[in-house]
């Protein structure tokens, strides 16, 4: 027989180094489990924390085994312990418990399996969650999460609504029913997932990006009821509250009773305090719509009644006043008027008129007057030339030049001598 690390004689030694080895220098399984075992059999005994799965004691079993999973992802160790590991615990060990273990790492070499040896196992109280709890809300809020302007408003009549419940649950009952009870039309895309435990926050997380992810969904609404501290947990968990704040769909968190405030109330655009007020806030109650559509009915139609009536009531006033009652009274007052004035425009135009008489019978007088046919009309004449000149002395005519002789009433010929 050969050693780990020895080969029979004429043939290559083994390699030192995982990366000197080649296809036709292979290290043996034996060699390779071994160098495994020694390296973790360097490793130094670790605190580890998880959550308790798959639990196996057998009574009077000098071992009992568990596995210990991520609270945030889907990782898991195997774990084993000494039965008076156990016994220590204060209070009896169960699936689901929040732990921390102090292990050392071991490798089997003859089966090439891994596990966690446990020495110390301690339960992870209440309070200490809280106080976790307390201090991812405080770093969740420094980033904006649960600011009021990053939250949604939701629709006043989704056609679709998401939910996200625990398989065959009340809060799905509560929902469901109450909200059909309200608007009978309302469309439900349900998916029933695990609500506490191990599997709540991964299922939960998906079933969000799941209905998140369908165009006809409006809102999705994350629903449970009531249980103790430990039960409400997964909606605390960081990975939970994360996806649930990266969600475009208007989310409506309904987690347990008014009392309990997981971290995804914070972070969701409405908190409801129960499920059946998450109901009652994601649709509107037909019955009271309709009957807000009878009272709006109601108030148009006296508004309306009540413009007419006034004015109805206008007109009345606008009609009984004298201008509209006797209209001929205006046109009455406005003939007189008239006639006044044209009678006055007669009267001074006929009073014109006899001035303009008067005047022109004065200045008639004047200018007969000053006619020189007045002066011929008292037995004087004018002599004229031939050519019209006016004979004023002896001197301008010679005898036998033709004369006319203009009289008042007609002319004479001449001839002078």
């Amino acid at each position: 027989m050969t050693s780990d690390d020895q080969r029979p004689a004429g043939r290559a030694p083994l390699p030192a180094r995982a990366l000197d080895t080649t296809a036709e220098n292979p290290w043996p399984v034996r060699l390779l489990s071994q160098k495994i075992a020694d390296y973790m059999a360097r490793m130094s005994p670790t605190w580890v924390e998880g959550q308790v799965v798959q639990l196996n004691r057998r009574p009077g079993a000098s071992m009992a085994f568990l596995t210990l999973r991520d609270t945030d992802a889907d990782v898991s160790l195997p774990v084993a312990m000494y039965a008076n590991v156990l016994a220590k615990q204060q209070v009896p060990l169960t699936e689901g418990a929040h732990v921390v273990v102090h292990a050392t790492p071991t490798f089997w070499k003859g089966r090439g399996s891994f596990q966690m040896q446990a020495d110390e196992i301690r339960p992870v109280g209440t309070g200490e969650l809280l106080a976790r709890i307390e201090h991812l809300k405080k770093v969740l809020a420094a980033e904006g999460l649960f600011d009021a302007d990053r939250k949604k408003p939701l629709p006043f009549l989704p056609r679709v609504v998401g939910l996200v419940c625990g398989r065959e649950s009340k809060a799905e009952h509560d929902v469901v029913v109450n909200a059909r009870a309200r608007w009978p039309q309302v469309r439900f895309e349900i998916r029933e997932v695990a609500v506490q435990g191990k599997d709540a926050v991964h299922q939960v997380t998906a079933a969000i990006a799941e209905l998140d992810a369908l165009p006809e969904v409006e809102v999705v609404v994350v629903a449970r009821g009531g249980g103790a501290v430990e039960d409400l947990l997964p909606f605390s968990n960081e990975a939970l509250v994360r996806a649930a704040a990266a969600c475009r769909t208007p989310l409506v968190s309904a987690i347990g009773h008014e009392t309990d405030a997981p971290l995804l109330d914070l972070v969701a655009d409405y908190r409801a305090s129960t499920p059946t007020d998450a109901a009652k806030r994601i649709v509107p109650d037909v019955s009271e719509e309709r009957l807000r559509l009878r009272q709006a009915r109601q108030r148009a139609t006296l508004a309306v009644r009540a413009l007419l009536d006034r004015e109805a009531r206008g007109l009345e006033q606008v009609r009984s006043r004298p201008a509209l009652a006797r209209p001929a009274s205006m046109v009455d007052a406005r003939e007189a008027d008239v006639e006044r004035v044209r009678e006055r425009g007669r009267s001074a135009f006929a009073a014109a008129l006899l001035r303009g008489g008067a005047d022109i019978a004065t200045l008639r007088a004047q200018v007969r007057a000053l006619s020189p046919a007045a002066v011929l009309e008292r037995g004087y004449a004018v002599v004229q030339l031939a050519d019209g000149t006016v004979l004023r002395e002896p001197g301008q005519v010679t005898a036998g030049d033709a004369l006319r002789v203009r009289l008042a009433d007609g002319e004479v010929a001449a001839e002078a001598r």
